[in-house]
């Protein structure tokens, strides 16, 4: 027998031992040794232990469920019936869900069984290296293999899934609560005593917090009380009262935290104590004391000066509007990166194209995001994260810091405080066991020169078109109303906002009609003066309607009774246009249907009308009479 390599004798002390393909597809992955939480956990999860595990980000938890599900799976004495359900994962993201399924992919390329039956996504090329890759190898019938299917939602259909579930006859479910839900409420989608194991919910406290409770009850009432669950986060125990009661029993608990010294500018005497961390301690968490106006040119220097040059840099902003306007001034401000916007209102296509795009980018990039990105994403090789504001949630936090330094990997996190009552967050976070630090390296001496300069910037680029300007109006609405719902608000005051600032820090050329500027008796015009009259759209069509409406051009009397006092089209018009719009759309897809009905066989319509009719089928089965959430039962 050939001797242990080094990752093999490491990984072969857990007990009980892992399989030789998994140790080969560990030592591939490299990596050379189990996390303190691995250790902890797979022996545990491998057994029939319930556990909730609570470990800093970048911890390896991923690896710490996954490898305990597929190894049981693949060590029964008999293969899964068709259709039957062994595991089932559920992320909070779709996005971190994805992840998931392609580590469990990347492990399952080590077991030759489970790797065969893998369909690439590969395209042109997929089909490309068929034509001369060899058959792929077979194996007897009752071999043992696992089949995972992920579960999405977006551009997918609940039909396309199910249609994916029966032909894959998936054995692993990894996915977001809702498309779960739909697929178990199916029929055809079996998780008997017999054949489910395990239950995993990955950063299960967000999955709370993002209002899933009741999605979460009626997958649980479809699954066998007696399994496995598991439960994953680095924040686990905020919410642990709440999470033991999915139907856990006798849950082992697992804390894996760092140890480091408290922050310096803390409370007198704490100086170099030591205490628990919840973030890696390869994981630098600082702050910065900053008017708002000062904060985009700090980071303009910051990433000049920090050397080596970030290359891979995630920005962090408070709404989904923000991102739509910030992604078109920072490109003149950032010059060098490329920035990348990624938030929960763009399409699904969108998100995965962009996310996609920043993950395999070679060249120094910018993701601006909101806390879509925030909870358990492994991005490869994060250097910084910038915190535009602090979170609204303080968990959220150390999520959003937790993308850099994974993994043992060096990482800075930055966040951006303004100068008075804000500061006192730095104080919130220690209490919390999340001590940040005062940045002094490098040293950014930022003027009201520089401030002006990039303001000045800023407006430039919303002056090219009104859209722009028509985002920046509703970013900074957005934000405000954000910032007015933090939850530690007697830190972040909106009645403490400085306006005039803030106004020039978003570049705005006026400030914005609403409530929170009621009492404010400063310049709403910021020191500009504008003929808004004038300030026209890039898109010709867009700017021939305004000013058919500033000018009441082009509306005969019926429709000019239609019109607000301000031009604008009344509500009920609106609802009319919008009530067109779907008929044509619903029309355009019956032709599309038509159209691919008629290119099929006789063959493949009978397939067609199977599926339908079980379909059909689900969609008629009663549904449960909803009742008030008291918690989770078994």
């Amino acid at each position: 027998m050939a001797p242990q390599t080094k990752v093999e004798r490491q990984w072969s002390a857990l007990t009980p031992p892992l399989s030789e393909w998994v140790l080969d597809a560990i030592s591939a992955m490299r990596f050379t040794k189990p996390t303190p939480v691995q250790q902890a956990a797979i022996p545990l999860f491998m057994g029939n232990k319930d556990v909730v595990v609570e470990a800093v980000t970048g911890s390896g938890k991923t690896l710490a469920f996954l490898i305990p599900i597929v190894e049981r799976l693949l060590r029964l004495d008999a293969p899964l019936k068709k259709h039957h359900v062994g595991a089932i994962i559920i992320s909070p993201t779709r996005e971190l869900a994805t992840q998931i399924h392609t580590v469990l992919l990347s492990l399952l390329k080590f077991h030759a069984p489970s790797a065969a039956v893998m369909k690439t996504d590969d395209g042109e090329d997929a089909d490309m290296s068929t034509a001369v890759a060899p058959p792929p190898p077979k194996f007897p019938p009752g071999t043992l293999k696992v089949v995972p299917l992920l579960l999405l939602g977006g551009s997918v259909t609940p039909a396309q899934d199910l249609c994916a579930f029966l032909k894959s006859s998936a054995n692993i479910l990894i996915g977001t609560p809702g498309r779960l839900l739909e697929l178990l409420s199916s029929q055809h989608v079996h998780c008997p005593q017999s054949s489910f194991d395990a239950l995993v919910l990955d950063e299960a406290d967000r999955l709370l917090d993002l209002g899933f409770k009741d999605d979460l009850q009626k997958i649980l009432s479809r699954l066998p009380k007696q399994r496995r669950t598991g439960l994953f986060s680095a924040s686990v125990s905020e919410a642990v009262d709440q999470l033991v009661r999915v139907g856990l029993r006798n849950p082992v608990r697992i804390a894996v935290k760092v140890k480091a010294r408290a922050a310096l500018g803390g409370i007198a005497g704490d100086e170099g104590k030591i205490e628990d961390k919840r973030t890696p301690a390869s994981l630098q968490m600082s702050y910065l004391v900053l008017p708002a106006s000062h904060k985009i040119p700090a980071i303009k220097k910051l990433l000049a000066t920090l050397q080596p040059q970030p290359q891979k840099t995630i920005f962090y902003l408070a709404t989904c509007y923000s991102v739509d306007y910030l992604q078109h001034v920072l490109p003149e401000i950032l010059k060098g990166h490329s920035i990348i916007p990624l938030h929960g209102k763009h399409l699904d296509k969108v998100r995965r194209k962009n996310f996609s795009k920043f993950v395999d980018s070679v060249n120094p990039s910018i993701l601006l995001t909101t806390d879509v990105a925030a909870r358990g994403l492994d991005i490869p090789a994060i250097d910084l994260v910038l915190q535009f504001d602090p979170p609204s949630d303080p968990k959220t936090f150390i999520h959003r810091c937790g993308r850099a330094g994974r993994a043992g990997r060096k990482g800075l996190a930055i966040t951006f405080l303004t100068p008075g009552r804000e500061e006192n967050y730095v104080d919130f976070l220690r209490v919390r066991q999340t001590p940040i630090a005062l940045l002094t390296s490098p040293n950014l001496n930022i003027t009201s020169i520089d401030a002006d300069a990039v303001t000045k910037k800023i407006r430039d680029v919303v002056r090219t078109d009104r859209a722009i300007y028509d985002k920046a109006q509703r970013g900074f609405v957005s934000w405000v109303r954000a910032y007015s719902k933090h939850s530690a608000s007697s830190i972040f005051r909106v009645t403490d906002l400085q306006w005039e600032d803030l106004g020039q820090a978003w570049g705005l050329l006026r400030l914005p009609a609403m409530p929170e500027l009621k009492r404010f008796e400063g310049d709403r015009k910021l020191g500009l003066e504008i003929d808004f009259n004038t300030f026209a759209y890039k898109d010709k069509m867009r700017e021939t309607q305004r000013l058919a409406e500033l000018n009441g051009a082009g509306v005969d009397k019926e429709e000019g009774k239609k019109l607000g006092k301000k031009g604008e089209v009344a509500w009920t018009q609106k609802k009319e246009q919008r009530a067109e719009r779907d008929l044509r759309r619903e029309k355009k897809l019956k032709k599309r249907e038509h159209d691919r009905l008629s290119k099929m066989t006789p063959e493949e319509r009978a397939e067609e009308e199977k599926l339908r009719g079980m379909i059909e089928q689900v969609r008629e089965k009663v549904v449960e009479e909803e009742e008030e959430f008291e918690g989770f039962s078994d």
